[in-house]
């Protein structure tokens, strides 16, 4: 299935999200808690965006992670809050993901908050 069938495929919530930036409620995405070893994927387009090793609980409500596949985010100016931040978009498909921020508790120093409903995951075997 190819990206714009791919879509028309999303539920309501996803669409919000993915496509028009929105953000999902905290504390409700099914990855907030997933623990498994493996890769999280783009939910539109399948895009690897983050190894399972560098996800970590930031008390935010939504799943975090400290570094991106290289490759995998394209990095956007937002300031539609008044405020300035870094939006998270998938970088093939373009996909609204989540923001990133300077605070993070690792080396990186970065907090990749991304919204769960933008995500799949895929375990490693």
């Amino acid at each position: 299935m190819d990206i714009e069938e791919r879509k028309k495929q999303l539920s309501d919530e996803e669409k919000k999200v993915l496509l028009e930036g929105g953000t999902e409620t905290p504390f409700t995405g099914a990855l907030l808690n997933e623990k498994r070893e493996g890769r999280f994927l783009c939910k539109v387009c399948g895009t690897p965006l983050f190894s399972s090793d560098t996800k970590f609980d930031s008390g935010t409500g939504w799943p975090s992670f400290d570094i991106a596949l290289p490759g995998a985010i394209e990095y956007v100016d937002d300031t539609k809050l008044g405020m300035k931040r870094t939006e998270a978009r998938c970088a093939l498909c373009h996909s609204h993901l989540g923001h990133v921020f300077d605070d993070g508790p690792t080396e990186t120093g970065k907090r990749y908050c991304m919204n769960s409903v933008c995500l799949d995951f895929e375990e490693n075997k």
